[in-house]
């Protein structure tokens, strides 16, 4: 029993030595602290944001460059085209870059280049699947202007000689629509031969 008693008075012996050690660290840190506190707001500003704050450059005037900076521009200007070819390579390399160019040569993505062919395909499968056509009367020669007057009459249905020379003299105009491509261009060339100048769309 007495030794239990020996035991526990030790250690709290030691338990009190080790409090005062802490209250005594705590208060020494706070004080620190407090001291650069004090130093921090007593010092002159330009002092403490000097080396980290940078004055903007006013407009109009060249940008300073570091020193360092400039010596690596300089160092590179020096170089020759196989030196720059192989400083692009080791770059690539350090800092894992691809291989390809980010633009090919000329500014085309490779995206728009590649989606050129498929727009194309689609316009030729449009055409492709077109099926119905329009006859449209661009101009004519005015020494067969009668005969074109005439042929326009019987070929279109419902129209008087009048009416006939009314829709001649205002080309280019449609002349039929929403045919099929072989009656489209037997219109077509039977205009052409009483002098019209026609296109099939």
């Amino acid at each position: 029993m007495q030794s239990v008693r020996s035991l526990v008075q030790s250690n709290v012996k030691q338990w009190r030595a080790f409090s005062s050690c802490c209250i005594l660290m705590r208060s020494s840190q706070s004080q620190a602290q407090s001291d650069q506190s004090a130093e921090l707001n007593y010092a002159p500003l330009t002092s403490v944001t000097e080396g980290l704050l940078q004055v903007p450059q006013p407009e109009g005037e060249e940008k300073k460059f570091s020193p360092k900076i400039e010596s690596l521009v300089n160092e590179i200007t020096k170089l020759n085209l196989i030196e720059v070819g192989e400083l692009s390579d080791l770059l690539k390399k350090k800092l894992n870059l691809p291989d390809t160019p980010l633009l090919p040569v000329g500014g085309f993505s490779p995206v728009l280049t590649a989606a050129a062919p498929e727009e194309e395909e689609e316009e030729v499968s449009s055409k492709k699947v077109q099926t119905s056509f329009t006859v449209k009367l661009l101009k004519f020669d005015e020494k067969q202007k009668v005969a074109l007057i005439k042929e326009v009459k019987n070929l279109l249905e419902g129209m008087n000689l009048v009416q006939a020379k009314k829709f001649v003299e205002s080309a280019p105009t449609v002349v039929k629509a929403d045919m099929p491509k072989d009656e489209a261009e037997k219109l077509k060339e039977a205009l052409c031969k009483v002098g019209a100048e026609c296109v099939i769309e």
